[in-house]
């Protein structure tokens, strides 16, 4: 079916020839015949993806390289006749990958399920009644209905279209808007610029409204087509360089490691496959192989969690980003005002009440087609005003560079052009005013050009956000409105809004800069609009930037202005781009919340692109994050939730470089001198597994307030520093517990093995309530999960040499005087790690405040 209009340019066909191939009708489908062309088209996606099944998405985790060789290495063990051996370490690896897999599927799945809440939806006719479905469900026959703001869901021939411009820069290149409408274009038209009678997916609608024919949907259309070539991984964020880099560090050291114990192993002659496995299994030991699970689950559970505060995630990595954003760059409306706008005075060009300009205001706004701003709203609201003796001929619709629409009129006795738009442009624009109405007009002169600008300018001043209302008559067979109509105009006066600001806002504005988040107003209105409302809230004004001063600095000049102002009015979508760039440039990261057709390109330059559920679909599939609520007091409660979330995988990453990485140390270097292997291969595993249990429930630990305080990223340089100070310490008591075992018990090697390993996972795993905070252990409480499992996991480590299981795996029960060494010397190791940790961060706190000075 989606082939059923054939290949090349199928909108040269006749629109009949397409209805009946398509065998569809102007009532749509039938929602049963809609299902039947899904199950055999395939959903409406520009990729052919197939989600994998869960049984192969488990399967993929054995792709591991140091799970293929363990296994091989087990394998081999078993054929010379270690069949417990091999039995063992795969359990113990299918128990690992398991526990891995069933973590991070659910993780996966909930996120699903929040991205689909605030997915892009298509209106459709289907059994002649106008519904919303997902996109992914368009299928071909469907009629689609579209307005300003919509993206379109797949390629289609217009059926109908009222003054309908589409922009299609994505697949033509082309700047401008284009406008499309019914019929047949000519036999060379074969290219996708030419089809004016056309659409295509991944488009958006700049103006006017049409109904169209779906033709192609899928991997058919124009842009699936070439889908993988125009698309781009997202940049990496921050924190995923920062976990690359982590994971190479271990990599490194991984290596080192095993290269020194195979070369120590072959000098001491000892056996080289057992030699290998125990290579292989501290290789096993040192790799953060839960980092990804607990990633994807930490992020997951922080999207749970703001979706409780009503923000959506559409992008896990976005957390992160949000936690660490340090920028907030914003518009005012329904940010710091009520987004309540009220048409409060229509004046005429001396200041007087003009019923005048409310009618040509009135006219303008009902007959406009493009994406009706809450100004027009707040107009068609105020009054009711017969229109129907007026119908309109065109229009020449809102761009963000003219800032304004034109409609064209008729009466049958008069054609009129209306316009109205940003009053400094408008003025510009006029050579006569009214005076007593549109009969009496008189020349504008400088004098009164200049009056006419105090005259905004007070109203601006005054809070009010103005438009000027202008028109002129054009001749009667005057066919078509265009940009070069809009001159020698005769201005009719001001319409003057009001938007209350919002009582909430300067409160949260003052909560988000204590958090660290520095707010950047980023606006199309008027300096003195834009300052009056800060005043109203409190908000210093410490330097504004108008769009005309932007466009006259390059992109180094802009970085060294962007972080003195924080007021940029007047500015247009390419302008509030460059504003962005030019933080990021800095080293901010920058979020932007916007939710109008002109904030794609913002919303995608942005670290974290932020929009609401009421936004227009080109913003809503641009973002990252939406709030289902415009209110900045559910952004601070996702940006306190993103950097709980980072600070919780920070924990991991610091238990993996500190404590767990000092243990596999102390064995790689133990094989200098001991005669056997300090531990067997599967009682290194086995360590690991419990040790990852004990991490699991690291997702659910509370966090610190000092943790939240202010933006954080991934810093190589203080994991590495916290390694080397307390990865040392680890490795000291592990030699103290190998003289204990030697020297002090008189062990053999079954049983250091055993006094080893009981040792290691105590101080492993009770470290974490020293790591997991940056104050006192026994003032942050862990959370009740984490605190039990790590403790049954100690029990289960301390209990299982005097168990059978224990036996199986080389084990034998230490004698007593071991238990009260051991806690003697887990206490001990406890509060140096600690008085180390405080050493360390007064040290980094001091190193981050000098910085801060000299910066």
């Amino acid at each position: 079916m989606a082939d059923a209009a054939g290949g090349g340019a199928w909108w040269l066909q006749p629109l009949s020839a397409l209805q009946a191939a398509l065998a569809t009708d102007v009532a749509g489908l039938s929602a049963g015949e809609a299902s039947s062309r899904l199950s055999r088209c395939g959903p409406n996606l520009f990729r052919d993806h197939q989600e994998q099944s869960a049984l192969a998405q488990f399967l993929t985790r054995f792709k591991n390289p140091l799970v293929i060789v363990l296994l091989v290495a087990s394998a081999i063990s078993a054929f010379t006749g270690e069949v417990a051996n091999f039995l063992i370490i795969s359990f113990i690896v299918l128990l690992s990958v398991t526990l891995d897999f069933v973590q991070e599927y659910r993780a996966g799945k909930a996120a699903e399920r929040l991205r689909l809440a605030v997915s892009v939806r298509a209106t459709l006719l289907r059994d002649g009644k106008h519904v919303e479905v997902p996109v992914a469900e368009v299928v071909p026959g469907d009629i689609v209905l579209l307005s300003a703001g919509d993206l379109i869901p797949a390629d289609g021939m217009v059926l109908e279209a009222r003054d309908f411009f589409v922009k299609q820069a994505l697949l033509t290149g082309e700047p401008y808007p284009v406008e499309k409408k019914p019929g047949t274009p000519s036999a060379d038209a074969t290219d996708i610029q030419d089809a004016a009678n056309a659409v295509f997916a991944g488009t958006s609608v700049i103006s006017g409204s049409a109904r169209t024919l779906v033709v192609k949907t899928g991997t058919g259309t124009a842009i699936g087509a070439i889908a993988d070539s125009i698309s781009r991984q997202p940049p990496p964020t921050a924190f995923e360089i920062g976990t690359r880099r982590f994971g190479m560090l271990i990599m490194r050291l991984t290596v080192l490691l095993v290269l020194f114990v195979l070369l120590v192993n072959a000098m001491f002659h000892k056996p080289w496959l057992e030699s290998f496995l125990f290579a292989v299994a501290l290789a096993v030991g040192l790799t953060p192989e839960l980092l990804p699970m607990v990633v994807s689950v930490t992020l997951a559970r922080g999207a749970l969690r703001m979706a409780k505060k009503r923000v959506i995630v559409k992008r896990l990595a976005a957390i992160q980003n949000l936690g660490s954003m340090d920028v907030l760059c914003t518009d005012k409306t329904g940010t710091l005002t009520e987004a309540k706008i009220q048409l409060e005075r229509h004046v005429d060009a001396r200041g007087k009440p003009s019923e005048r300009v409310l009618e040509l205001a009135y006219l303008n706004s009902f007959f406009e087609t493009g994406l009706r701003s809450p100004l027009d709203e707040a107009i068609l609201n105020h009054q009711h005003i017969d229109v129907s003796a007026w119908q309109k001929v065109d229009e020449v619709p809102f761009d963000f560079e003219r800032r304004r629409v034109s409609v064209l009129l008729d009466d049958g006795k008069t054609r009129l052009l209306v316009v109205k738009g940003a009053p400094d442009d408008i003025v510009s624009l006029c050579t006569a005013y009214e005076e007593q109405g549109a009969d009496h007009q008189s020349s504008v002169d400088d004098a009164v050009l200049e009056r006419m600008r105090a005259q905004y300018h007070g109203l601006e001043s005054e809070g009010f956000r103005v438009l000027a209302i202008a028109w002129r008559h054009v001749p009667l067979d005057h066919p078509h409105a265009v940009i070069s109509d809009e001159t020698t105009l005769v201005f009719a006066g001001f319409a003057a809004f009001l938007d209350p600001p919002k009582a909430s806002a300067g409160a949260v504005l003052a909560a988000l800069s204590v958090s660290g988040v520095a707010i950047k107003i980023v606006s199309g209105d008027s300096e003195r609009v834009t300052q009056h409302i800060c005043a109203k809230l409190n908000i210093p004004v410490l330097g504004v930037m108008t769009g005309n001063e932007i466009a006259q600095l390059d992109d180094h000049a802009l970085r060294a202005r962007v972080e003195t102002a924080n007021l940029f009015c007047r500015v247009n979508p390419s302008q509030k781009d460059r504003v962005i760039l030019a933080l990021k440039a800095r080293g901010h990261v920058v979020g932007y919340l916007g939710d109008g057709i002109n904030d794609a390109p913002s919303l995608h330059s942005a670290d974290v692109g932020i929009s609401v559920d009421s936004a227009v679909d080109v913003a809503k599939e641009a973002a990252d994050i939406i709030l289902l609520d415009h209110d900045l007091q559910v952004l601070h409660d996702g940006v306190l939730e993103g950097r709980r979330t980072f600070a919780n995988i920070m924990k991991y990453i610091m238990m993996g470089t500190s404590s767990n990485f000092g243990n596999m140390f102390s064995m790689a270097g133990a094989s200098l001198f001991l005669p056997f292997l300090p531990m067997l291969p599967t009682q290194i595993l086995l360590n690991n597994i419990l040790y990852d249990i004990s991490e699991v429930p690291i997702p659910l630990d509370e966090v610190d307030s000092g943790e939240v305080r202010s933006p954080r990223v991934l810093d190589m340089s203080f994991i590495r520093n916290f390694m080397l100070v307390i990865g040392p310490i680890s490795s000291v008591f592990d030699f103290l517990t190998f003289y204990v075992m030697l020297v002090v018990l008189d062990a053999n090697e079954m049983l250091f093995q055993t006094g080893w390993f009981v040792e290691s996972l105590t101080t492993q795993v009770l470290v974490i309530f020293i790591i997991r905070t940056r104050g006192n252990p026994l003032r942050s409480r862990a959370h009740p999960a984490l605190t039990a499992t790590s403790l049954a996991v100690v029990t289960i480590g301390a209990v299982l040499p005097f168990t059978p299981v224990g036996a199986f795996f080389g084990f034998v029960p230490p004698p007593a005087k071991f238990y009260f060494i051991l806690a003697a010397m887990v206490v001990t190791y406890l509060v140096i790690v600690e008085a180390a940790k405080r050493r360390f961060y007064r040290r980094f706190q001091n190193r981050e405040r000098a910085a801060r000075i000299s910066g």
